[in-house]
């Protein structure tokens, strides 16, 4: 099993930032791809594969920066400039692959609420 835990999530103010935290633990043999997802409404926000690649929504480009510590298995998200319609529950969503034997399948965490007041 593998387990996704968030943090940082908080109540700030228009134009300010957040940075937010997923830990993955458990049976983990590699994670393919790993991001957020925003709940109001849901969207993929941002993702990041091993190799670095990454993707955005277009409405948090040049916004929000995604990054990973490999060696801790954790992503991170920089929230800055940050808008009242970016306010939601925030979702980490990972691909990873356990074992012996291998098997992919995703995993989410259990959210955090990003508050923005305008």
């Amino acid at each position: 099993q593998v387990q996704l835990v968030e943090s940082g999530g908080a109540l700030v103010q228009a134009g300010g930032s957040l940075r937010l935290s997923c830990a993955a633990s458990g049976n983990i043999f590699r994670i393919d791809v790993i991001g957020w997802y925003r709940h109001n409404p849901r969207e993929l926000v941002a993702t990041i594969t091993t190799g670095g690649a990454t993707d955005y929504a277009d409405s948090v480009k040049g916004r929000f920066t995604i990054s990973m510590d490999n060696a801790k298995n954790t992503v991170y998200l920089q929230m800055n400039g940050l808008k009242a319609e970016d306010s939601g529950v925030y979702y980490c969503n990972a691909e990873v692959t356990s074992g012996p034997p291998y098997v992919t399948r995703p995993y989410w965490g259990r959210g955090t609420r990003v508050s923005v007041s305008s």
